[in-house]
């Protein structure tokens, strides 16, 4: 029906089923990838990643296959609203109750795929949607798209990542210090650094670190990250105290489990006083802004509700 975006991979239309008519996202990988085996089987292992995460916040995969001129193609649920990274770019900071709220929803996704064993090692506010919900109080049910070089660590061969061996899979901004160090030996606590890299940026509009792809990953591994209240000086200490914690350059001194993530969250949420009428979060643009694939829908929930 129409393109939604393209990327290094592939392109991602607005499909119609011919039987059914309802509508789909069909992502067909580029002609030259198809070609090769071993991007195939970790495209159709995006499919079955996603399947096999029973939770609200995945995307149904709906169908996979080879077309007649042999090019690999996964159809999913079409999901209507914006992604994380464009709400950002047009609103720059959110307000902290705000980020709170879509990070304990991602925290609550990511806690259903790791039960699962599987880590996204992927994760950044292009692939975190935001589908319009009244049910939700945010006015948004937050999605996790891209599984697509998500490890399956339950898998038989050790450091199976169907990439090539120590191959750096990710994106650098958002990327935990030992990915890029190992990619083999990471675990799910590699995706609760990133989710506190998308956390810092909601609350600051700024990245913890910039600079080349080189400089960004030698930042990770070495740099104490900026303290959260010396950009954003109304954020709790509760709150920073978590994004720090997240942002632990040690695996282990991070939180256990996205479950221990989404319970603090959820403590915060329980007592923090409520905003004052018509405060709006301090306004600050996003520096750097991930490609972004939205379509042209309206906002996901550009609602008073903002502020929860």
């Amino acid at each position: 029906m129409r393109e939604l975006g393209r990327g290094g991979m592939g392109i991602v239309y607005e499909a119609k089923h011919e039987m059914l008519e309802h509508r789909v996202a069909l992502k067909v990988l580029h002609p030259e990838l198809s070609a090769r085996t071993d991007i195939v089987q970790r495209f159709f292992n995006e499919a079955r990643a996603a399947d096999s995460i029973d939770h609200p916040g995945i995307a149904r995969v709906l169908e996979v296959g080879i077309t007649d001129d042999q090019q690999a193609y996964l159809a999913m649920e079409l999901l209507h609203g914006e992604s994380l990274a464009h709400r950002m770019y047009q609103r720059g900071t959110l307000a902290v109750r705000l980020a709170v709220a879509y990070a304990r929803q991602i925290a609550d996704v990511l806690a259903a795929a790791h039960a699962a064993g599987i880590v996204h090692r992927d994760l950044k506010p292009d692939n975190v949607f935001l589908v319009p919900d009244a049910a939700s109080p945010c006015g948004a049910r937050v999605c996790l798209l891209d599984f697509g070089i998500a490890k399956l660590i339950s898998s038989d061969a050790e450091g199976e990542v169907f990439t090539a061996s120590g191959a750096m899979m990710g994106t650098p901004y958002y990327m935990s210090p030992e990915q890029s160090d190992d990619a083999r030996r990471i675990d799910h606590r590699t995706d609760l650094y990133s989710l506190g890299c998308i956390l810092f940026q909601m609350l600051t509009g700024q990245l913890p670190f910039v600079g080349t792809m080189i400089s960004v990953i030698g930042q990770h591994r070495h740099t104490p990250p900026p303290a959260v209240r010396e950009m954003r000086p109304d954020c709790p200490d509760e709150v920073a105290a978590i994004v720090a914690r997240l942002l632990a350059k040690s695996r282990d001194a991070r939180f256990a489990d996205a479950a221990s993530l989404a319970d603090a969250l959820a403590a915060w949420q329980a007592t923090a006083p409520e905003p004052t009428p018509g405060a709006r979060a301090p306004t600050a643009p996003v520096v750097s802004r991930d490609h972004v694939t939205a379509s042209s829908d309206p906002p996901a929930c550009d609602t008073d509700r903002d502020q929860l």
